[in-house]
């Protein structure tokens, strides 16, 4: 059987996402070495007051993803391939064993903190459906000025791209989406500009960092978002957590070449939907699932049926 786990990023975030994980041993097992390495109930994390800062976001994120995974891969659900968009980067690389969880969350907890700290506030990013990449490119060319700027972001579909920059630039850009015919432009709930220049800095700072850190060698393949490729050694994915916080996440480039590699069960972990959604929409013949609206219980049976369909194949 060939199957992916999807780990989302910021955007995905909501209240109660760490609560509503299902009480199984891994699960608390998870939350507990957290709470343990950060010194601190890491349950709080999901409340509204610490998912609106960009630290208790993407560590919620991270604690979220490698909890689900681990719940499903104790239940037999071992994937071909692991995927992280932005900050999920850090979970598909815990899961392909490349990074310990410990050393996960003091990476991303820092990632995060410099990243607050570097725009406190009037930074964000934006989502833009209905345009392509050139149409927004050419957008932003048009539009963005140097006291507010706005770079392109992340290419989530053919469809569906991000920006991001200045609040006040991207709300300049989204207004002139919307009148060439975007089916959707509005602001994230990412209260930083990711994945474009302004972030070369903080990825400086991420990359002293992660390079005192000792790395595995991946035991699942990990895709890439910088470059869209298969990486299969310890140092090309250290390269790639560290550059993708300053360039734009190549999202649709991934799923594509882990379809064309014969993965046809795509399965995010929590919380939302929206990675799954994307897959779904690209390739309509792939099987897609979201453990947020699918459950332990149902994915589990879905798995086994992939894993029958792909014995009767071979």
């Amino acid at each position: 059987m060939t199957m992916a786990f999807l780990f989302p990023g910021q955007g995905s975030q909501y209240p109660g996402m760490l609560h509503q994980l299902p009480d199984h041993q891994d699960v608390r097992e998870t939350i507990e070495e957290a709470s343990c390495v950060l010194n601190t109930n890491v349950l709080k994390y999901d409340t509204d007051e610490m998912l609106a800062s960009t630290v208790g976001i993407q560590l919620a994120l991270l604690i979220s993803g490698v909890a689900m995974a681990r719940v499903l891969m104790k239940r037999g659900g071992r994937p071909s391939f692991v995927a992280g968009h932005s900050v999920g980067a850090f979970g598909a690389s815990v899961i392909s064993g490349v990074l310990t969880f410990r050393d996960a969350l003091l990476l991303v907890g820092l990632r995060a903190t410099l990243m607050k700290q570097a725009f406190p506030s009037g930074y964000g990013m934006g989502v833009i459906v209905g345009l392509g990449p050139m149409q927004v490119q050419q957008l932003l060319d048009h539009t963005a000025s140097g006291g507010d700027p706005v770079y392109f972001a992340n290419i989530n579909a053919s469809h569906q791209v991000t920006v991001a920059g200045t609040i006040t630039g991207i709300r300049r850009v989204l207004e002139s989406a919307q009148g060439l015919g975007a089916r959707k432009a509005e602001l994230l709930q990412v209260p930083v500009p990711s994945h474009c220049p302004l972030m070369e800095t903080v990825a400086g700072y991420l990359e002293d960092a992660i390079s005192r850190v000792s790395l595995s060698a991946p035991q699942i393949p990990y895709i890439a978002n910088t470059t869209a490729r298969l990486l299969r050694t310890s140092e090309t994915i250290r390269e790639d957590l560290v550059r993708s916080i300053a360039n734009p996440v190549k999202w649709h480039d991934m799923t594509k070449q882990l379809f064309e590699r014969g993965t046809r069960l795509f399965i995010e972990m929590p919380p939302g939907h929206v990675l799954s959604s994307l897959v779904g929409y690209s390739f309509p013949s792939a099987r897609v699932a979201a453990v947020s609206d699918t459950g332990v219980d149902s994915l589990q049976y879905l798995i086994k049926q992939e894993q029958a369909r792909n014995d009767l194949l071979h």
